[in-house]
């Protein structure tokens, strides 16, 4: 733009020199020096008036800055005037009331929760009450078993046995986090049982069996981590333990002679409680317990209604395996928390405890426990119960179904 203004000054001047040649018949030297002076002078004019114009602006600009600065330094000046009165202010007892509040106010909100709890349950007892006795749950035989108590004790004595595992894996790798070990039963003509079909009643002679069968698996759980530790490659075994061991303190002490001859590896132990089970113990069977979690074995709850627990207190007595049913957790997830869905693994996760889906019998279910954030799954949709990998295995071959002396 100022090329151009500078291009019409030489075109004015050229304009005067020449009119000063045909109208005033200068000579052309003299047209020339008219049109030269004509162009400097314009030149100069418009050098000047941008000068003012440039002075103008950079004192506009100095006084802005200078009104800028005097606000800055109001501003700051109030700001340490405020910063003083803060100084000035004693906080502690207030902080020190504020506490005692809160306090009052936790105190106040648990004796609540308590109230409601205890209310919860009297309303609980009212109705198991006024209910019909043919209506009301046996709260000692939670399962009935279709093989009978003697063809058990003929299997477990004839050693027809077999040890096969169902993996726990994570989502979504699907690697395997750890095994839970079952012992099935072969009953003659290709027949096998399953633990549900077979599992004795707790009674005098079911008592006996029971603690038979968790020998047996206990002592195959030490010989396959001890296995799995020397060929370079841990795994996890969780196996079953009911109250019919706990409640035997010479069973109990036999245990913890298998525990203690193998401590090295009892870290990947881990003995799978019912959670009812867990909570119908007295204080002989919390103590077996108890004994069992010093040797360094780890515990797990399985068949879990609810997942409103003190997860801090059983953190502390060696929980580190809880298992929902998935399918009931999936159809109402607010049965068993007032967490949302996503939050709960989270949230038991904080006290180092696994939340494991049990019971997964289709893909679909994968896909939801997925968007609910659960790491651990099992079930028949993830891999069914059968034999544990070849190099875990005492024997080789075709000794799949190997038998156990029980002890």
């Amino acid at each position: 733009m100022l090329g151009l203004v500078y291009l019409f000054m030489g075109l004015c001047g050229f304009a005067i020199g020449v009119a000063g040649y045909y109208l005033i018949a200068l000579t052309p030297a003299e047209s020339a020096m008219l049109a030269i002076l004509a162009t400097l002078a314009a030149v100069v004019v418009h050098e000047h008036r941008l000068r003012r114009r440039s002075e103008r602006r950079l004192e506009k600009g100095i006084e802005e800055l200078g009104r800028l600065l005097s606000t800055d330094a109001q501003a700051g000046q109030v700001l340490s005037q405020r910063v003083n009165a803060l100084a000035d202010l004693d906080l502690g007892p207030r902080l020190e009331v504020m506490e005692a509040d809160m306090s009052v106010l936790g105190t106040v909100v648990r004796q609540v929760a308590e109230a409601v709890s205890e209310l919860e349950s009297a309303q609980s007892t009212e109705s198991r009450s006024r209910a019909p006795i043919e209506d009301r749950p046996d709260q000692t035989v939670r399962h009935l078993p279709t093989v009978p108590l003697p063809t058990v004790r003929s299997a477990l004595d004839d050693e027809r046995l077999l040890h096969h595992v169902q993996p726990i894996v994570t989502l979504p790798q699907r690697k395997v986090h750890a095994y839970e070990l079952a012992l099935r039963l072969m009953l003659g003509k290709g027949t096998i049982s399953d633990p549900p079909d077979y599992m004795p009643v707790r009674n005098s002679q079911g008592d006996i069996v029971l603690r038979r069968i968790e020998r047996i698996l206990a002592d195959e759980a030490v010989r396959v981590v001890r296995r799995a530790r020397l060929a370079g490659t841990p795994v996890r075994i969780l196996t079953r333990l009911s109250l019919a061991t706990l409640s035997d303190k010479i069973a109990v002490d036999q245990l913890i002679g298998v525990l203690a001859a193998n401590r090295a590896v009892n870290p990947d132990l881990c003995f799978l409680l019912n959670e009812a089970d867990f909570g119908d113990m007295d204080q002989l069977e919390t103590d077996m317990l108890d004994r069992l979690v010093q040797q360094g074995v780890t515990v797990g709850l399985s068949n879990c209604t609810s997942l409103r627990l003190d997860f801090s207190g059983l953190a502390e007595r060696g929980v580190r395996y809880i298992g929902v049913d998935a399918e009931g957790f999936l159809k109402n997830p607010t049965r068993y928390s007032d967490f949302h869905a996503s939050d709960i693994n989270d949230y038991v996760a904080r006290f180092g405890i696994n939340l494991v889906m049990t019971g997964v019998a289709e893909e679909q279910q994968v896909l939801a426990l997925l968007d609910d954030g659960i790491k651990l799954a099992q079930g028949d949709a993830i891999a069914p119960l059968g034999p544990l990998r070849q190099d875990l295995r005492e024997d080789d071959g075709d000794d799949d179904m190997r038998r156990v002396a029980a002890n």
